[in-house]
């Protein structure tokens, strides 16, 4: 029920004791938030115009997985018991006008791993228990008054004037439109009476003047923040790729006649999200299909909602779900298999391009620097491009793939929201004690190792963990860098240029995992690193 103009007020859900997703994201609800049966796992109200507080109740829904309440117009303080319910993963309080403090004593849920409370008017001191991150937790907290070390806050004089002021432009906003919709009932009145056609034709002249200031205010009203938001669920909501069809479902029948009924031909490979085939569609668009095992805690209706939100990633560099299929349905569970089809891209992966033990290409400084902004691009939008964004994507080497043009392009991106999840060890190929495996969940420590890769070639990811951090100790010596960097790097970069992808790889892959950066600080350090060594070419040639 999403996206469907619903307005109005909600009433009291309790009485649908097997109620356990709600998405009515996207309307025009503006009630208060309204009583929830104890069974629901999934609530999804944000981008409405819900007023008043929270309901103390929320925080006993102890089943409750995921909260999306952001952007609405929520006021008073915010129940500390929905951090530590049980069963909650994520938490979007974001951009509404919460206040008071957090209590530093709050306790977070062992299951939660995304919190936003950006953008309210939040002000105190900012809780030990939320700023001692896990390694697999984002805390967003911008836009408040909160006091520490927390970037981007306003003043404390922010927040606390602000209750006042809002009532009173709500009081002289109210008062206003009611002034002026009696007066525009007179003059309406008036000109009916006088002359009926020319009030006619008056009339079809200002809703068009109206639907153009609607127009004009969605790229002129709103807030910086939110058109930017706007921006990426629009991208991703589109198919974004004219030279690919849209997603769609395929029979087993037609995936059958692409692989010539799975030839061991066609077979590809698998690891931890079931076999790849090679195949042909109908329409000649080679394909990649993946074979998905799955297990029967899936309806056929969640199951096919997941689908349908990883259609709608598509960016110039993701390698794009063209479709699925399912087979073996009983009733409203699945009991078989899964295929994704995928678009085929021929050029191999990055890792096959970083190694001077290679007998094909090598890639250079400046095409090694092009491929990770254009992965750090795809990470970025995963992260930022859906509501709520996609996280633990297996980020690697041989997952970054090229196409005939040589465009690199992330495969194997959000497959955790519709697969088991495995242990390491079930990956064929990589040790089940290996140490990077253990931190793989975390994208901006996954995206590090890309780099530490893209430095000193892939043997890097054999060795054992005290190896990597002696090698990344000898980044910080002038005399040893030139030992472990690979030489066709050290032949085609500039100093400065490898000082900044160096220390950023540092920062992504420290233990600390609170201190490593954004994808954001990676991708603009990326970016300045590459206009530093294309100046340094330019002043070379001349």
């Amino acid at each position: 029920m999403s996206r469907n103009q619903i307005s109005g007020n909600l009433q009291d859900f309790t009485g649908l004791s097997i109620l356990e997703q709600l998405d009515l994201r996207e309307n025009d609800l503006d009630s208060d938030l309204p009583a929830m049966p104890k069974e629901l796992k999934m609530l999804f109200l944000n981008r409405n115009s819900f007023s008043g507080q929270i309901p103390q109740h929320y925080g006993q829904l102890n089943k409750l997985e995921q909260l999306d309440i952001s952007f609405n117009e929520l006021s008073g303080t915010i129940p500390s018991e929905l951090f530590s319910l049980p069963s909650i993963s994520y938490l979007n309080l974001g951009s509404n006008i919460l206040s008071g403090t957090l209590q530093n004593d709050i306790k977070c849920g062992h299951n939660l791993s995304f919190v936003d409370i950006s953008n309210n008017k939040l002000d105190g001191a900012f809780p030990s228990s939320l700023s001692n991150v896990s390694e697999n937790r984002v805390v967003k907290s911008d836009g408040n008054c909160l006091s520490g070390s927390l970037k981007h806050q306003h003043a404390v004089s922010f927040c606390t004037e602000a209750d006042g002021k809002t009532k009173s432009h709500r009081v002289g906003f109210l008062v206003g439109v009611i002034v002026g919709i009696l007066v525009i009932i007179v003059i309406l009145g008036l000109c009916i009476v006088v002359t009926c056609k020319r009030y006619y034709s008056k009339g079809i002249s200002e809703q068009h003047l109206l639907h153009k200031s609607v127009q004009d205010s969605f790229s002129a009203g709103f807030s910086s923040e939110l058109i930017a938001n706007a921006r990426y669920v629009s991208e991703a909501a589109k198919l974004g790729r004219e030279d690919l069809p849209p997603c769609r479902s395929y029979s087993f029948e037609e995936l059958k006649e692409a692989t010539n009924n799975f030839d061991n031909s066609t077979f590809l490979g698998d690891n931890i999200y079931g076999k790849l085939y090679r195949g042909k569609l109908e329409s000649g668009i080679p394909v990649v299909i993946r074979c998905i095992p799955l297990s029967k805690k899936y309806s056929i209706r969640n199951f096919k909602l997941r689908l349908d939100l990883l259609a709608k990633l598509r960016h110039a560099h993701l390698v794009s779900l063209l479709g699925h299929c399912i087979d073996g349905i009983l009733g409203e569970r699945i009991d078989s298999k899964v295929f994704l089809i995928y678009e085929y891209v021929s050029n191999g992966s990055f890792q096959t391009y970083l190694s001077g033990d290679s007998s094909g290409k090598i890639f250079n400084w400046p095409e090694r620097l092009s491929v990770l902004i254009s992965v750090a691009k795809a990470v970025h939008f995963l992260h930022t491009g859906m509501i709520p964004g996609f996280f633990k994507n297996r980020l690697k080497t041989n997952n970054i793939l090229l196409n005939e043009n040589w465009i690199p392009k992330l495969s194997d991106y959000g497959l955790s929201i519709i697969s088991e999840e495995t242990d390491a060890s079930g990956v064929k190929g990589e040790s089940p004690n290996s140490w990077q495996m253990k931190k793989l969940e975390d994208d901006i420590y996954s995206f590090g190792f890309i780099l530490l890769e893209a430095l000193v070639g892939p043997s890097m990811s054999t060795k054992k963990e005290a190896t990597v951090l002696n090698a990344m100790a000898s980044f910080n010596s002038q005399d040893d860098w030139k030992q472990i960097v690979e030489p066709v790097v050290q032949a085609t970069c500039c100093k400065e240029s490898l000082s900044i992808v160096v220390s950023i790889t540092n920062k992504c892959i420290s233990t600390e995992s609170w201190s490593r950066p954004s994808i954001e600080d990676v991708l603009w350090n990326l970016q300045y690193a590459y206009q530093v060594q294309t100046t340094a070419d330019g002043d070379h040639r001349i």
